[in-house]
């Protein structure tokens, strides 16, 4: 599955995982979005699921500081727009909160949502915070990974005790 970033250049350089994942040739930057892109937007109303692979041929991730990611998804993007299921963040900055991920949290975990899990799993090695991620979320990545509507999305968060 290809990944590509649209980077907004809002957070401190030398913490944007969004550019290490550039670096790194694990993404590519884009400047806009397509048709057959998952974009990953944390106000959409739909939730990822796994059968959303078959309607996608990359994932775009949105690059931008969450203190003004309102305004960033103000843009209109082109593609699948879809929010990832509640996780934990594992990454210093907002370590242990829910739904703060980092771009390289939420590419990992929508890979890993898709049935990507070691392209997810090697993503995750470019970063000393990778594996707090996994650990944090991997009973929910497992699951989540296998759910078949937004239904069970509830489903799992009462069986792990989890409000939104």
């Amino acid at each position: 599955m290809k990944l590509h970033v649209l980077r907004f250049n809002q957070d401190d350089p030398k913490k944007c995982t969004a550019a290490k994942m550039v670096k790194f040739q694990i993404a590519s930057d884009v400047k806009n979005t397509k048709k057959n892109n998952l974009v990953l937007d944390p106000f959409s109303e739909k939730t990822l699921l796994p059968k959303d692979k078959d309607s996608i041929n990359s994932i775009v991730g949105i690059d931008c500081s969450w203190n003004k990611a309102d305004q960033a998804f103000s843009k209109t993007f082109i593609g699948l727009k879809r929010k990832l299921p509640p996780l934990l963040a594992g990454n210093p900055v907002n370590y242990s909160k829910l739904n703060k991920l980092t771009t390289a949290e939420a590419m990992a975990a929508s890979l890993f949502v898709l049935g990507f899990k070691q392209d997810a799993l090697n993503l995750l090695d470019k970063f000393k915070w990778g594996h707090t991620f996994y650990e944090l979320n991997q009973n929910l990545l497992e699951e989540y990974s296998k759910i078949e509507s937004e239904d069970d999305v509830n489903e799992i968060l009462q069986n792990y005790g989890i409000a939104t």
